[in-house]
């Protein structure tokens, strides 16, 4: 009987602590939503909910802003680097671990190590790339230095050393080449990882903000964490219709996470099997 009451006690302790973090880490999300139907008078108050529920916080920021225009530009923008990022991981990944040639353990090392330099680091020299390119304010600006990247071969390297090789080896036997074996066998296989490596480069991209503010100059080019800026400098600092353009910025990466949760979470324990 007492050990019964000292695991209830445990568990319910555990429960209690749970709740607590559960409630902390949801009090800013329920502190955005409650402002963005707050007037702006309202907002340094200290109720937590508003007194009265203004919806038309939500309209004025399409009235005050081009902001259908900045939601298009970053759900583009983060598609298009999502899509070329998977695809280049990925044959990179099948190069790093389905063939064999001199150096590969070597470059892949290598190419790891770029994995520790700085996102701040590369901006100038990226920037200088897109001078010369004649690529500044422009998608292809936006699009193109992000699209590449060591993470996502990584992460792909290793789903697929899960594979077993000899599926490989019987294709190339029925006469399969390179490419067929990476189209048709491979990548099937490793769709949970890439789809893992979807979600995680498009919510790294989606809300990107200091290379699209170096990069671009035109407000139609602008992306949402750009163009919310205008809340707190050109109109002045208008918390309730900030928080109202945060709360509809979120809606792309719930909705993405929500469908491809199951194939995030596979992706992730299957990738961590074998280094």
């Amino acid at each position: 009987m007492n050990r019964r009451l000292v695991l209830g006690a445990k568990n319910g302790a555990v429960v209690i602590i749970l709740v607590v973090f559960a409630v902390s880490t949801l009090a800013p999300l329920l502190w955005m939503i409650f402002t963005s139907f707050k007037p702006l008078q309202d907002v340094e108050g200290g109720s937590l909910v508003p007194k009265t529920w203004h919806s038309e916080n939500y309209s004025s920021v399409f009235q005050q802003v081009p902001f259908a225009r900045y939601y298009l530009n970053s759900v583009f923008i983060a598609a298009w680097v999502t899509f070329l990022t998977c695809l280049t991981s990925a044959m990179g990944a099948f190069a790093f671990s389905r063939l064999e040639w001199k150096g590969r353990d070597a470059l892949f090392r290598l190419y790891l190590a770029t994995m520790m330099i700085p996102g701040v680091v590369t901006m100038i020299p990226n920037y200088t790339l897109m001078v010369k390119l004649h690529l500044l304010d422009s998608y292809t600006g936006l699009i193109i230095p992000s699209a590449f990247g060591a993470f996502g071969t990584f992460l792909l390297r290793q789903f697929m050393l899960t594979i077993p090789k000899a599926l490989d080896e019987a294709a190339t036997i029925d006469g399969a080449g390179y490419w067929s074996v990476f189209v048709d066998i491979v990548l099937p296989l490793a769709r949970p990882g890439v789809i893992a490596l979807a979600i995680f480069t498009f919510l790294g991209n989606y809300g990107s903000f200091y290379w699209p503010l170096v990069l671009i100059k035109s407000d139609s080019l602008r992306t949402l964490p750009v163009g919310m800026m205008y809340f707190d400098t050109t109109y002045g600092r208008q918390t309730n219709l900030l928080m109202a353009a945060s709360v509809m910025s979120l809606l792309p990466p719930i909705l993405l996470f929500l469908i491809g949760q199951k194939h995030l979470i596979k992706g992730i324990a299957f990738g961590a099997v074998k280094g």
